[in-house]
């Protein structure tokens, strides 16, 4: 076994001994496909929001979901932060970005995972209780965003942790931000300008079936804008734990 396949093998086994790490994305997979399909259940077939353009009726759920992804991304690294277990990896893993690189590929798999349940069971609930037609040439690219969007947020929030190298300020800054602070003031018409480009509003546009002519770029283009706030929390997370590493 290769020592990055080693890595990622120890990472995995301490995922699985912390019930508050492997419940987590777990959970963010059935608040997605449950919220959904209980919202379709209920407001199906009175809420034309639901109807008009599919994704948003096929992934309400997410926008609670969501919640528990942010937390699994900080808690995925943040935990070794606050007890300082992160010295005893780097003692198992001398070498920090192969120690870094485990943690990404473990959240992007992870996430993966969270993504394909969630999506499916976002749609089979919709399909099941939303009388609208959700096939379609938006559909692939929706579904894939789907699976996506999960991934890249984990892997997003594992990164922001890393460059604040404490649990706590990443917790209390990314949750809110995710959940709250970024929907509603994104639908402030003097802050939709600058809101636009943060990185859940760009996936979550990859989600939608209709068009936004407010929007400054079309559907894929959100996907990769969130992409690239991916690549570059990942990035500077892996700079700020070397220049921790480093300082005296």
């Amino acid at each position: 076994m290769s020592p990055g396949s080693q890595a990622l093998r120890a990472e995995r086994i301490k995922l699985t001994t912390l019930r508050s790490l492997w419940a987590t994305p777990l959970l963010a997979a059935l608040l997605t496909a449950g919220i959904t399909t209980a919202v379709g259940a209920a407001l199906g077939d009175r809420d034309h929001n639901l109807t008009d353009d599919p994704g948003v009726g096929i992934f309400y759920g997410l926008n609670f979901g969501q919640a528990a992804l942010v937390a699994f991304g900080v808690l995925l690294v943040g935990q070794e932060f606050n007890t300082r277990m992160i010295d005893v990896s780097r003692t198992a893993v001398p070498r920090l970005g192969r120690l870094y690189g485990a943690k990404l590929a473990l959240a992007a798999l992870i996430g993966l995972g969270a993504g394909a349940v969630g999506t499916a069971g976002a749609y089979a609930g919709y399909a099941a209780t939303v009388p609208a037609d959700w096939h379609g040439p938006a559909f692939a690219r929706a579904a894939t965003a789907g699976v996506l969007y999960p991934a890249f947020l984990v892997v997003f929030c594992l990164g922001m942790t890393a460059v604040f190298g404490n649990l706590s300020a990443a917790m209390g800054l990314l949750t809110p931000t995710v959940f709250l602070f970024s929907p509603l003031l994104g639908g402030v018409p003097a802050l939709r300008e600058v809101f636009q480009f943060l990185p859940d509003r760009a996936g979550q546009y990859a989600l939608r079936y209709a068009d936004d002519s407010q929007l400054a770029y079309g559907h894929w283009t959100g996907l990769a804008i969130m992409a690239l706030w991916t690549a570059l929390a990942a990035y500077g997370g892996l700079r700020a734990m070397r220049r921790r590493t480093e300082s005296p």
